[in-house]
């Protein structure tokens, strides 16, 4: 089967900056699972896997503006300490999640106070050239809830 809009993709990756320096790589045990082609992952990885089958392994290179955007200057700003999520020490360099209204948002800790942290709202990767290495784990036809809901049900998927 081909990889299309409303089809559930599970892949397996390693993600390298522009240095070649590693990111991140998906657990053996648990590929990442989305829904395609209703935006639920970045759009140069997505392109990407658009038209792979089962058992395709491959390289993908992501522009910033098909990644996680360009940096911006002047993109910290200050939220309370109990907003950030993912450690319960921070430090200054440090990735924190917190939760827009929107989605999940990754952002880098700059400065730590008591009740305020001052941080970097650039996603941590933005600006930089993405080298993906990408293994197609598994790939199936949504089924109407999913599409309905706009994400992956089930394994890897969300859960309701």
């Amino acid at each position: 089967m081909k990889i299309t809009k409303d089809c559930v993709v599970r892949f397996h990756y390693t993600l390298k900056n522009d240095e070649d320096h590693l990111i991140e790589s998906s657990d053996k045990d648990s590929p990442t699972t989305y829904l395609h082609g209703h935006g639920n992952m970045i759009v140069g990885v997505e392109k990407a896997i658009d038209g792979k089958q089962l058992g395709d392994e491959f390289d993908a290179t992501v522009h910033p503006q098909e990644g996680y955007g360009e940096r911006r200057d002047n993109a910290t700003q200050s939220i309370p300490v109990k907003h950030l999520m993912g450690s319960k020490k921070w430090r200054p360099g440090m990735i924190a999640t917190i939760q827009t209204e929107q989605r999940h948002h990754q952002v880098s800790i700059v400065k730590m106070g008591k009740f305020m942290a001052k941080v970097d709202t650039n996603h941590p990767s933005a600006g930089q050239i993405l080298s993906f290495h990408i293994e197609i784990a598994d790939v199936r036809s949504a089924t109407e809830e999913e599409i309905l809901h706009g994400h992956a049900h089930g394994v890897g998927g969300h859960q309701h």
